[in-house]
């Protein structure tokens, strides 16, 4: 559900079976995120809110409503961008590279490039976009690697190297960029 709130602009909540407490965090697009019981009315939900306004001022960093509609913005055009290179640019080296992975899907996680599950999903963010050509391919190579070794072991990393020389530069060029949007 989403709430509209003057001071805070769309507030993302969260109804969850598992939430025994109403929490508030900063949701990857900087709008207050609550998670609240399953059961928890919308009037509740209002009052909460309402009633923690000095709480949430001082301990969780919001981003302004305008900010948010640009950070909306923002995503939008670097989701059609990455929907439209980064499948074909893992598909690229897979067949290069002789690897077989389930499906790519694309993710906004705020710290990390990317992920790769033991089913062989690939999972790649949409902030490689704001990068370099060559660190998302070394991004790419990285989660590929994971396919043959599912953790950062010696062999994992001299697979990585064997498709990538550079990978040292690559990763320590990467660290200077944020995965967030």
């Amino acid at each position: 559900m989403i709430l509209k709130d003057a001071e805070f602009g769309e507030v993302v909540v969260r109804k969850s079976p598992l939430a025994k407490y109403v929490r508030f965090s900063v949701s990857t697009s900087g709008r207050l995120q609550m998670s609240v019981p399953k059961q928890t009315s919308d009037f509740l939900v209002k009052r909460f809110l309402n009633k923690n306004r000095d709480l949430i001022r001082e301990k969780i960093p919001v981003s302004n409503p305008k900010t948010q509609r640009a950070r909306d913005a923002k995503k939008k055009i670097l989701t059609k961008k990455a929907r439209d290179y980064l499948p074909y640019r893992l598909e690229y080296y897979a067949k290069l590279y002789g690897y077989t992975y389930e499906k790519c899907r694309l993710s906004h996680a705020a710290t990390r490039w990317g992920s790769c599950s033991s089913l062989g999903t690939i999972s790649l963010n949409i902030g490689l976009m704001n990068v370099p050509e060559v660190l998302r391919d070394y991004v790419i190579i990285h989660e590929l690697a994971h396919l043959n070794h599912m953790d950062h072991s010696a062999a994992f990393w001299a697979e990585v190297e064997n498709h990538d020389p550079k990978y040292k530069e690559h990763r320590k060029k990467l660290k200077a960029f944020s995965p967030g949007i």
